[in-house]
């Protein structure tokens, strides 16, 4: 047991990422905004953390996903949700922010932000998210297919991850998204992920976008429906090597406020919100305030 937390404590969060890939159960991780966000993931015990786009535009934006977040944005608040926990975070990089030249600065700053994965999506830009209403439209195959193999070109670390995406099989059809799976596998890419929405046969997509991918393959569970309905477990033995929950944190967050401001409205306190809300203590314990009470003890003379 020491032994094998020697060699865990040497590999990095990217390597800790990768190695995990094809090996052990399936990573989940869940869907934060923000690096408190990221504090209460790492604390409930995941391996890994997921930033969501749409909750990032939402966060520092207050505006819906639909392509307003830019590369510096995103990357810089990336970079403070990586530095204060000690697990893997992936990120949502939406189309790479433009061409195959502007995909290598976009690898380039989620690395020295410290992220360990990102995804790329081969909608057009402006993108939207992929579960508001309607199709989306998408870049050609050869197009998008250069972007991952410039993505893969410009990494420096080799164990940060490169995931595509897909949003092809809403308007192009599930063999269409498949094919363009395995395109950008064989361009490089680490991880396959075709985004789904809820329909009759979700559950026999599934199955046949890990069976015919050829590469790791990570399921977007994000909604309702039968897919929202699946349990880890489940998720796992369609075959899947990775699950995000991006409206996690973004969801419940949004339905305590809410509910927080109208207890508020009502009663002109919060005694009646207290059994649902953390107390000091527990918040503290969250951005682990015992390290720096244990810092001001070491250097500062207590």
């Amino acid at each position: 047991m020491i032994g094998s937390q020697s060699v865990s404590e040497k590999l990095t969060v990217r390597q800790q990422l990768r190695s995990r890939l094809n090996s052990g159960a399936m990573i989940v991780a869940p869907g934060i905004y923000d690096a408190y966000g990221a504090r209460l993931v790492q604390h409930a015990g995941y391996e890994a953390v997921y930033m969501t786009g749409n909750g990032v535009s939402a966060s520092l934006l207050g505006q819906p996903d639909v392509g307003m977040v830019d590369l510096t944005l995103f990357a810089a608040h990336a970079h403070r949700a990586a530095a204060c926990v000690d697990i893997p975070l992936i990120c949502d990089a939406d189309t790479g922010y433009g061409n195959a030249v502007n995909v290598r600065h976009t690898v380039r700053e989620f690395e020295s932000a410290g992220v360990a994965a990102i995804h790329l999506e081969d909608q057009v830009t402006p993108k939207r998210c992929g579960h508001m209403p309607g199709s989306r439209p998408v870049v050609s195959l050869a197009e998008h297919a250069g972007k991952i193999a410039a993505a893969v070109a410009a990494r420096r670390d080799p164990d940060f991850l490169i995931i595509a995406r897909t949003d092809a099989a809403t308007g192009l059809g599930l063999d269409e998204a498949i094919r363009r799976g395995r395109a950008y596998h064989e361009a490089g890419a680490d991880v396959v992920f075709v985004e789904l929405k809820n329909s009759p046969t979700i559950l026999e997509d599934l199955a046949r976008v890990t069976a015919e991918s050829g590469a790791p393959c990570l399921v977007n569970i994000d909604g309702g429906g039968q897919l929202g309905a699946l349990t880890i477990p489940q998720i796992e033995q369609l075959g899947f090597r990775m699950a995000i929950f991006p409206g996690l944190a973004r969801n419940a967050a949004g339905f305590a406020i809410r509910e927080a401001l109208q207890t508020l409205n009502r009663d002109g306190n919060m005694q009646a919100m207290q059994a649902r809300m953390l107390n000091m203590k527990e918040y503290n314990t969250v951005l682990d305030i015992a390290t720096i009470e244990q810092w001001e003890q070491d250097y500062m003379g207590g």
